[in-house]
């Protein structure tokens, strides 16, 4: 989906850390928070310039046009990464910041499965609203993430089906409990006892 001349070249991610460094009179490589968002024309690839980010907490690479998760190696400071409304189809290279990443938002991609989550042991938050998730069963790989408070499903499928997905106590908001009831907030409703009592019944009770 280009919104940009199909002729123009996409802008590399080292042409946007110095266009940041202009634009905000800084030194990309010390600086906290790196915003490379909505580049004109867009990013495509993240590439090893990425390495040079040794500072960088917050890393916005949001609305462009890129198609894979590049590495992410030598962001040894990296605790949000924003990758939303990109092209996104899978995640991976996620080692890189095994470590330190406590924040994914990659909401406005076409993510089917949580494959790799798992290599974020430090996540807290998820952002993965309007993507292509279907399978409740995709949610039992967060299941391991003991710290993850929040996560955000609105827009995918498993939730588009749900009847009511917003009511407190809901079947779909049971059904994700189950999986993740270590939630403390699912799609920005803050998650209640009953529901959480709910889920667990439903997990104790055998299958019909």
């Amino acid at each position: 989906a280009r919104t940009h001349d199909d002729d123009a070249m996409p802008t590399t991610v080292k042409d946007a850390i110095k266009a940041f460094e202009a634009a905000k009179e800084c030194v990309a490589a010390e600086a906290e928070k790196v915003l490379l968002y909505a580049q004109e024309p867009p990013i495509e690839k993240m590439d090893a310039s990425l390495a040079t980010l040794k500072a960088c907490k917050h890393l916005s690479l949001s609305t462009n046009n890129i198609e894979k998760i590049g590495s992410l190696a030598g962001l040894e400071s990296l605790q949000i990464l924003s990758l939303g409304k990109n092209q996104i189809k899978k995640l991976e290279n996620l080692d890189g910041v095994a470590e330190t990443l406590e924040e994914l938002w990659i909401s406005y991609n076409l993510i089917e499965r949580l494959t790799n989550i798992d290599k974020l042991p430090k996540l807290r938050v998820l952002y993965m609203s309007n993507n292509k998730l279907e399978n409740f069963k995709e949610l039992d790989k967060l299941a391991g993430l003991a710290s993850l408070q929040e996560l955000l499903l609105v827009g995918n499928p498993l939730h588009a089906s749900a009847e009511k997905p917003d009511e407190l106590g809901c079947e779909y908001r049971v059904e994700v409990l189950k999986r993740v009831p270590q939630l403390v907030k699912l799609d920005g409703i803050p998650v209640d006892v009953d529901e959480r009592e709910a889920a667990k019944k439903a997990l104790e009770e055998p299958e019909e």
